[in-house]
């Protein structure tokens, strides 16, 4: 194969670099004709750069391309430390490893440059965002031309991996997704949500179901787990080794939980309210039904534990207090710190999808998972191109990949509801918002709480999962998990991996006091939670024999009909 002049690549670079109109052009577009992409979305938001601040770069820049250059033109390999480029058929080609240090230059001095922007914290988070997602995906590893993986894959083959490559490509188009695993591997109900339960209630919003006991005595306190709405419930119930649906069965509890339904044309108007009433409280009021008992212990994960709260701070000003205990993973009370996720969120976008969608109409399941692959791009979007198209290989089975590429559709009021009050006023721990009637104040949950977060969480920053604390009145207890949004908390005693942090001196002022006084523990914290349903379960009892009762019958076998819905 083919590949460019080095010495034609390097002059190309080198005189654009030492032209001040082309520097010029990255961030003002001015003499060059037109603007570079990166200056006119710094223009866009009102931004620029100091001269001396531009001149300091560039000779940074020079020197540094300038020594990169004459190790090549010596034929001493560059130290490449970035995973991207870290096989023998990139360290072993001096031409591929030069373009690859080439290309973590330039990324360098464009990061760079994005922190000595003059703007706003807001204005720069968006501009990092920005250039991020153009870094990654110009990485050389991402073009075949560039790809010397790639090209010996091809060679070796005989073309192969090409035809192979194209066929996933145009799969994958048809999809309307890049596949993250081997989708055929799987089915929700035959080797993913495998826990035995029965559905006993359901209405257009939700399915509950019930679990079947796994010990002969239960807490008398029954578990009502509520997932996020944002994609399926299963993530706490993918196969036997890593379910927490099955583990909190095995620890002798009687547990339910919320298949929320994948929104159609026929729930565009529901609102927020409607996950309140309509949801978790209708859910509330069907547990207590079927087990006799007025208090449960509830759980809330993600934006569940975001909407668990709000329910049961709606029923406390009601003057009922129902959470035996509350447990929260990765989730927000506090929307002060939405991490990466803010520069999704300012008025001009929260009006814009409020004129989409407030008057009723669905947020597309498939925007919502773009959304959230381009946190994690090289992740979730470009390795997968690497690998599923450049190489033509097929995606390994990974049940937690599959989970991620099911999405689910948002009715457009609720999520509009969502992104205002919470993302962008954080209005929900003030006390002042109104929801099904009544005045959300958070600290009048009376219960024991268990917060969790997951320290390199991209979605939920971990100390505004802690700042939880300050917001719940009760008793509460804050663990550290690590790892990420979900790898952390799907993290099974049985495989005992990772690690977590304990501090049970006090209430820290603030999360990094709580982490100077924690202690690190080995493996899965899921037995932290365990000792703490159990703690707060009541005496033990027989177990139930049967789902439901006279009132609520059983309508079929777990997983149900509703978590098995596609998003269009």
């Amino acid at each position: 194969m083919n590949l460019p002049d080095p010495q034609v690549i390097a002059n190309a670079w080198m005189s654009q670099m030492s032209d001040p109109g082309q520097w010029q052009s990255w961030f003002s577009g001015a003499p060059t004709t037109e603007a570079h992409p990166l200056a006119a979305m710094m223009q866009d938001v009102g931004v620029h750069i100091k001269q001396d601040v531009m001149e300091q770069l560039k000779n940074e820049y020079m020197k540094d391309f300038g020594e990169l250059w004459q190790d090549f033109v010596a034929g001493k390999t560059p130290a490449i430390s970035d995973r991207r480029f870290a096989s023998a058929a990139w360290q072993g080609n001096p031409m591929s490893a030069f373009n690859a240090a080439a290309y973590l230059l330039n990324a360098k001095f464009l990061t760079a440059m994005v922190e000595t922007v003059e703007a706003t914290p807001q204005q720069k988070q968006k501009i990092r965002f920005a250039v991020q997602q153009i870094v990654d995906a110009m990485s050389p590893a991402n073009f075949l031309a560039t790809n010397p993986e790639a090209q010996q894959k091809l060679i070796e083959t005989k073309g192969e991996s090409l035809t192979k490559g194209l066929a996933n490509m145009l799969g994958d188009m048809g999809k309307g997704h890049i596949s993250l695993s081997d989708e055929s591997a799987f089915e929700v109900g035959r080797n993913l949500a495998m826990t035995e339960g029965t559905v006993v209630y359901e209405n257009p919003l939700f399915q509950l179901i019930q679990y079947k006991p796994k010990t002969d005595n239960v807490n008398q306190v029954p578990l009502l787990m509520v997932p996020p709405c944002i994609n399926k419930f299963y993530i706490l119930d993918l196969q036997p080794e890593n379910s927490l649906v099955r583990y909190a069965v095995e620890q002798g509890n009687t547990v339910f939980l919320i298949s929320w339904s994948n929104p159609d044309k026929s729930l565009a108007h529901t609102t927020w309210d409607d996950y309140v009433e309509k949801g978790v409280i209708e859910a509330i009021r069907v547990v207590q039904d079927i087990t006799g008992e007025k208090k449960l212990n509830m759980f809330g994960f993600c934006v569940g534990g975001t909407i668990v709260a709000t329910a049961l701070a709606v029923l406390a000003a009601r003057g009922e207090q129902v959470a035996n205990s509350l447990t929260l993973l990765t989730t927000f009370l506090d929307f002060n710190d939405t991490g990466v996720l803010d520069v999704f969120v300012d008025e001009a976008q929260v009006a814009m999808r409020e004129q989409q969608l407030k008057g009723g109409g669905l947020m597309p399941g498939r925007d919502l998972a773009s959304t959230f692959s381009s946190l994690r791009p090289n992740d979730l979007v470009w390795n997968y191109v690497q690998s599923n198209y450049l190489k033509g290989n097929d995606p390994a089975a990974f049940d937690l990949l599959f989970w991620n590429s099911d999405s689910t559709n948002l009715p457009g009021p609720m999520f509009c509801w969502y992104l205002r009050n919470t993302y962008l006023e954080n209005k929900l721990k003030t006390g002042k918002l109104v929801v099904a009637g009544e005045k959300v104040e958070l600290g009048k949950i009376d219960a024991p709480a268990f917060v969790y977060g997951s320290r390199e969480d991209h979605i939920v920053p971990w100390p505004s999962a802690y700042d939880s604390l300050n917001i719940l009145k009760g008793k509460t207890r804050f663990v550290l998990g690590a790892s990420g949004h979900i790898a952390g908390v799907i993290n099974s005693p049985v495989k005992n991996k990772r690690n977590y942090w304990i501090n049970d001196s006090g209430k820290a002022r603030n999360a990094e006091a709580w982490f100077d006084g924690a202690t690190e523990v080995a493996g899965s914290w899921w037995p932290e939670w365990a000792k703490f349903l159990s703690d707060n379960g009541g005496k033990q009892v027989k177990a139930r024999a049967k789902p439901g009762n006279a009132k609520y019958k059983a309508i079929e076998a777990a997983p149900g009909r509703y978590v098995k819905v596609k998003a269009d």
